[in-house]
Protein backbone atom coordinates (compact mmCIF):
# COMPACT_ATOMS: atom_id res chain seq x y z
CA UNK A 1 0.00 0.00 0.00
CA UNK A 2 0.78 3.49 -0.64
CA UNK A 3 0.03 6.72 1.46
CA UNK A 4 -0.39 9.90 -0.40
CA UNK A 5 -1.15 13.30 0.88
CA UNK A 6 -2.40 16.32 -0.16
CA UNK A 7 -1.20 19.35 1.89
CA UNK A 8 -3.90 22.58 0.73
CA UNK A 9 -4.04 25.42 3.02
CA UNK A 10 -7.17 24.21 4.98
CA UNK A 11 -6.54 20.45 5.48
CA UNK A 12 -4.30 17.74 4.78
CA UNK A 13 -6.06 15.39 2.95
CA UNK A 14 -4.91 11.86 3.00
CA UNK A 15 -5.48 8.82 1.04
CA UNK A 16 -3.80 5.10 1.38
CA UNK A 17 -3.97 3.09 -1.83
CA UNK A 18 -4.15 -0.87 -2.70
CA UNK A 19 -2.47 -1.02 -6.05
CA UNK A 20 -5.18 1.56 -7.76
CA UNK A 21 -7.73 1.10 -4.90
CA UNK A 22 -8.27 3.76 -2.99
CA UNK A 23 -8.98 2.06 0.19
CA UNK A 24 -9.94 4.71 3.14
CA UNK A 25 -9.00 8.64 3.36
CA UNK A 26 -8.95 11.30 6.00
CA UNK A 27 -8.37 14.80 7.03
CA UNK A 28 -7.03 17.12 9.48
CA UNK A 29 -6.35 20.75 9.47
CA UNK A 30 -3.62 22.34 8.17
CA UNK A 31 -3.51 25.35 10.36
CA UNK A 32 -2.76 24.09 13.92
CA UNK A 33 0.98 24.08 14.49
CA UNK A 34 2.43 20.22 15.33
CA UNK A 35 5.57 19.11 16.21
CA UNK A 36 6.71 16.04 14.06
CA UNK A 37 6.12 13.73 17.10
CA UNK A 38 2.38 14.99 16.92
CA UNK A 39 1.97 14.65 13.42
CA UNK A 40 3.70 11.03 13.52
CA UNK A 41 1.41 10.14 16.53
CA UNK A 42 -2.10 11.53 14.33
CA UNK A 43 -1.18 9.87 11.47
CA UNK A 44 -0.64 6.78 12.57
CA UNK A 45 -3.81 6.32 14.93
CA UNK A 46 -6.17 8.01 11.96
CA UNK A 47 -4.18 5.02 9.97
CA UNK A 48 -5.24 2.28 12.46
CA UNK A 49 -8.98 3.56 12.88
CA UNK A 50 -9.27 3.31 9.68
CA UNK A 51 -8.13 -0.14 9.14
CA UNK A 52 -4.62 0.04 7.79
CA UNK A 53 -1.53 -1.05 9.05
CA UNK A 54 1.11 1.26 9.82
CA UNK A 55 3.56 -1.46 8.05
CA UNK A 56 1.53 -2.38 5.15
CA UNK A 57 2.49 1.02 3.89
CA UNK A 58 5.29 0.75 1.58
CA UNK A 59 5.83 3.92 0.10
CA UNK A 60 4.55 8.08 0.34
CA UNK A 61 4.35 10.58 -1.54
CA UNK A 62 3.10 14.76 -0.66
CA UNK A 63 2.14 17.41 -2.59
CA UNK A 64 1.91 20.51 -0.39
CA UNK A 65 1.20 24.44 -0.97
CA UNK A 66 2.40 25.31 2.90
CA UNK A 67 5.95 24.94 3.47
CA UNK A 68 6.35 25.95 6.58
CA UNK A 69 4.20 22.32 7.42
CA UNK A 70 6.79 20.55 5.46
CA UNK A 71 9.82 19.66 7.74
CA UNK A 72 7.57 18.45 10.72
CA UNK A 73 5.81 16.52 8.49
CA UNK A 74 8.04 14.87 6.18
CA UNK A 75 10.20 13.71 9.84
CA UNK A 76 7.09 12.36 11.18
CA UNK A 77 6.54 10.07 7.71
CA UNK A 78 10.40 8.47 8.25
CA UNK A 79 10.20 8.48 12.02
CA UNK A 80 6.66 7.34 12.37
CA UNK A 81 5.42 5.54 9.43
CA UNK A 82 8.68 4.24 8.02
CA UNK A 83 8.51 6.03 4.69
CA UNK A 84 10.74 8.56 3.15
CA UNK A 85 8.20 10.66 1.28
CA UNK A 86 8.23 11.70 -2.67
CA UNK A 87 7.79 15.33 -2.19
CA UNK A 88 6.52 16.77 -5.81
CA UNK A 89 8.33 19.82 -7.39
CA UNK A 90 10.49 21.01 -9.99
CA UNK A 91 12.46 17.87 -10.97
CA UNK A 92 9.72 15.36 -9.92
CA UNK A 93 8.55 12.79 -13.39
CA UNK A 94 4.90 13.52 -13.49
CA UNK A 95 4.22 12.83 -17.45
CA UNK A 96 2.95 16.40 -18.45
CA UNK A 97 5.19 19.39 -19.33
CA UNK A 98 4.53 22.74 -17.34
CA UNK A 99 4.38 25.34 -20.34
CA UNK A 100 3.71 28.11 -17.70
CA UNK A 101 6.18 31.69 -18.19
CA UNK A 102 7.52 30.59 -14.47
CA UNK A 103 6.72 26.58 -13.91
CA UNK A 104 8.84 26.81 -10.69
CA UNK A 105 5.51 29.19 -9.14
CA UNK A 106 3.22 27.30 -10.36
CA UNK A 107 1.72 24.93 -6.73
CA UNK A 108 2.26 21.39 -6.87
CA UNK A 109 -1.55 19.96 -6.27
CA UNK A 110 -2.19 21.85 -9.81
CA UNK A 111 0.42 19.58 -11.39
CA UNK A 112 -0.94 16.95 -9.57
CA UNK A 113 -4.41 17.69 -10.22
CA UNK A 114 -3.24 18.29 -14.31
CA UNK A 115 -1.72 14.44 -14.09
CA UNK A 116 -4.57 13.05 -13.13
CA UNK A 117 -7.31 14.87 -15.30
CA UNK A 118 -5.28 13.92 -18.66
CA UNK A 119 -4.74 10.24 -17.17
CA UNK A 120 -8.28 9.73 -16.71
CA UNK A 121 -9.91 11.66 -18.88
CA UNK A 122 -7.24 12.96 -22.03
CA UNK A 123 -6.64 15.89 -23.33
CA UNK A 124 -7.49 18.76 -23.98
CA UNK A 125 -8.55 19.63 -20.81
CA UNK A 126 -9.80 22.68 -18.39
CA UNK A 127 -9.28 21.36 -14.49
CA UNK A 128 -10.90 23.45 -11.96
CA UNK A 129 -10.34 22.73 -8.18
CA UNK A 130 -13.05 24.89 -5.70
CA UNK A 131 -10.53 24.87 -2.83
CA UNK A 132 -8.98 27.57 -0.41
CA UNK A 133 -8.49 29.20 -4.22
CA UNK A 134 -10.94 28.66 -7.04
CA UNK A 135 -8.34 27.45 -10.19
CA UNK A 136 -8.84 27.07 -13.48
CA UNK A 137 -5.92 24.87 -15.45
CA UNK A 138 -5.42 24.26 -19.39
CA UNK A 139 -4.12 21.03 -20.51
CA UNK A 140 -3.17 20.66 -24.07
CA UNK A 141 -4.26 17.58 -25.89
CA UNK A 142 -0.35 16.34 -26.17
CA UNK A 143 -0.33 16.69 -22.35
CA UNK A 144 0.93 20.15 -21.65
CA UNK A 145 0.05 22.36 -19.05
CA UNK A 146 0.00 25.77 -20.79
CA UNK A 147 -1.92 28.40 -18.56
CA UNK A 148 -4.19 28.71 -15.19
CA UNK A 149 -6.32 31.31 -13.81
CA UNK A 150 -6.42 31.92 -10.10
CA UNK A 151 -9.72 33.10 -8.51
CA UNK A 152 -10.79 33.46 -4.53
CA UNK A 153 -12.26 30.36 -3.24
CA UNK A 154 -15.89 30.38 -2.05
CA UNK A 155 -15.06 30.48 1.35
CA UNK A 156 -12.83 33.46 1.27
CA UNK A 157 -15.41 35.29 -0.60
CA UNK A 158 -17.95 34.43 1.98
CA UNK A 159 -15.66 34.85 4.97
CA UNK A 160 -14.86 38.48 3.57
CA UNK A 161 -18.32 39.80 3.04
CA UNK A 162 -19.29 38.66 6.72
CA UNK A 163 -15.90 39.93 7.97
CA UNK A 164 -15.67 43.22 6.41
CA UNK A 165 -18.96 44.46 6.73
CA UNK A 166 -20.64 45.10 10.31
CA UNK A 167 -24.02 44.48 9.11
CA UNK A 168 -23.64 41.40 7.38
CA UNK A 169 -23.52 38.18 9.73
CA UNK A 170 -21.75 34.57 8.85
CA UNK A 171 -23.84 32.34 6.89
CA UNK A 172 -24.03 28.43 5.95
CA UNK A 173 -22.58 28.47 1.83
CA UNK A 174 -25.83 26.94 0.29
CA UNK A 175 -27.64 28.23 -3.19
CA UNK A 176 -30.96 29.09 -2.20
CA UNK A 177 -33.84 28.33 -4.48
CA UNK A 178 -34.05 31.96 -5.99
CA UNK A 179 -32.13 34.55 -7.10
CA UNK A 180 -34.35 36.76 -5.42
CA UNK A 181 -33.42 36.87 -2.15
CA UNK A 182 -35.67 38.47 0.31
CA UNK A 183 -33.58 38.83 3.95
CA UNK A 184 -30.05 39.77 4.10
CA UNK A 185 -28.93 35.73 4.42
CA UNK A 186 -30.53 34.49 1.68
CA UNK A 187 -29.17 37.50 -0.64
CA UNK A 188 -25.71 37.03 0.11
CA UNK A 189 -26.18 33.36 -0.47
CA UNK A 190 -27.22 33.82 -3.72
CA UNK A 191 -24.39 36.53 -4.38
CA UNK A 192 -21.74 33.85 -3.73
CA UNK A 193 -23.59 30.62 -5.25
CA UNK A 194 -24.88 32.27 -8.25
CA UNK A 195 -21.88 34.39 -8.71
CA UNK A 196 -19.58 31.65 -8.47
CA UNK A 197 -21.96 29.43 -11.12
CA UNK A 198 -21.41 32.82 -13.15
CA UNK A 199 -17.91 33.22 -13.09
CA UNK A 200 -17.00 29.37 -13.56
CA UNK A 201 -19.21 29.41 -17.03
CA UNK A 202 -17.60 32.72 -18.11
CA UNK A 203 -13.95 31.36 -17.41
CA UNK A 204 -14.67 27.96 -19.16
CA UNK A 205 -16.08 29.51 -21.95
CA UNK A 206 -13.71 32.09 -22.31
CA UNK A 207 -10.55 29.71 -22.44
CA UNK A 208 -12.26 27.79 -24.74
CA UNK A 209 -12.57 31.04 -27.58
CA UNK A 210 -9.31 32.09 -26.78
CA UNK A 211 -7.41 28.28 -26.94
CA UNK A 212 -9.82 27.40 -29.61
CA UNK A 213 -10.66 24.16 -27.92
CA UNK A 214 -14.26 23.95 -28.18
CA UNK A 215 -14.40 20.44 -27.42
CA UNK A 216 -12.36 20.61 -24.50
CA UNK A 217 -13.56 18.37 -21.94
CA UNK A 218 -14.46 20.15 -18.07
CA UNK A 219 -13.60 18.42 -14.89
CA UNK A 220 -13.97 19.50 -11.13
CA UNK A 221 -13.03 18.76 -7.51
CA UNK A 222 -12.45 20.32 -4.12
CA UNK A 223 -15.18 20.55 -1.59
CA UNK A 224 -17.45 23.18 -3.13
CA UNK A 225 -16.84 21.56 -6.59
CA UNK A 226 -19.50 19.07 -6.50
CA UNK A 227 -21.72 22.04 -5.85
CA UNK A 228 -20.72 24.18 -8.54
CA UNK A 229 -20.69 21.19 -11.08
CA UNK A 230 -24.60 20.15 -10.45
CA UNK A 231 -25.69 24.13 -11.27
CA UNK A 232 -24.29 24.05 -14.95
CA UNK A 233 -23.52 21.83 -18.05
CA UNK A 234 -20.28 23.34 -18.83
CA UNK A 235 -18.40 21.00 -16.66
CA UNK A 236 -18.29 17.46 -17.83
CA UNK A 237 -17.46 15.45 -14.56
CA UNK A 238 -17.09 15.66 -11.13
CA UNK A 239 -14.03 14.00 -9.51
CA UNK A 240 -13.64 13.83 -5.91
CA UNK A 241 -10.61 11.66 -5.35
CA UNK A 242 -8.91 13.92 -8.68
CA UNK A 243 -5.89 14.82 -6.89
CA UNK A 244 -5.37 11.76 -4.59
CA UNK A 245 -5.70 9.54 -7.63
CA UNK A 246 -2.41 11.98 -9.43
CA UNK A 247 -0.19 11.69 -6.47
CA UNK A 248 -1.10 7.92 -6.79
CA UNK A 249 -0.09 8.26 -10.82
CA UNK A 250 2.87 10.27 -9.84
CA UNK A 251 4.45 7.99 -7.27
CA UNK A 252 3.96 4.72 -9.67
CA UNK A 253 5.70 6.70 -12.51
CA UNK A 254 8.65 7.21 -10.45
CA UNK A 255 8.78 3.73 -8.86
CA UNK A 256 8.78 2.58 -12.07
CA UNK A 257 11.55 4.48 -12.88
CA UNK A 258 13.61 3.87 -10.33
CA UNK A 259 13.27 0.39 -11.25
CA UNK A 260 15.10 0.91 -14.28
CA UNK A 261 17.68 2.77 -13.29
Amino acid sequence: MILVLDVGNTNITFGAYEEEKLVTTFRMTTKVQRTSDEYGIVIRDLLHMNGVKRTDIEGSIVASVVPNVMHSLTSAMIRYIGTNPIVVGPGTKSGIQVKTKNPRELGADRVVDAVAAYEKYGGPILVLDFGTATTYDYVSEDGCLMAGVTAPGIRISAAALSENAAKLPAFEIKKPDSILAGDTVTSMQAGIMYGQIGQTEYIIRQMKKETGCDNMKVVATGGLGRAISKETALIDYYDSTLTLDGLRIIYQKNRQEKKHE
